[in-house]
């Protein structure tokens, strides 16, 4: 089980983007990164195609996954997260004791 998930809110805990939260769009696993919404932009010089027009796009770039950390839902601040058994299932706790879910978990 991962300590971070796609939906999760997290915060950059270094870098550039320090400080700064959203939610985790992307994960890439084999390379130990995250997409953020909203963190990390860059300009993407994109080439016209047929199925769209090119330009300059700003998009989100991927982060090392240890400069991020979850959000704790009681307290709102970084959290270090640790897997506990609950009722048989394999659920992420925060430090304050909450349960973490993500939003996709919830729809």
């Amino acid at each position: 089980m991962e300590r971070v998930r796609v939906g999760d809110e997290v915060v950059v805990i270094s870098g550039n983007e320090k400080g700064k939260r959203g939610k985790v769009l992307r994960l890439l696993k084999d390379k130990d990164r995250v997409v953020i919404e909203g963190v990390n932009r860059i300009k993407r010089h994109m080439r016209a195609t047929q199925a769209g027009p090119g330009g300059i796009l700003e998009v989100e770039a991927p982060l090392h996954l240890s400069n991020v950390m979850p959000v704790d839902p009681e307290g709102g601040k970084p959290t270090r997260v640790r897997i506990q058994e609950k009722d048989g299932a394999k659920v992420r706790v925060a430090k304050s004791g909450a349960t973490i879910v993500a939003a996709e978990d919830n729809a």
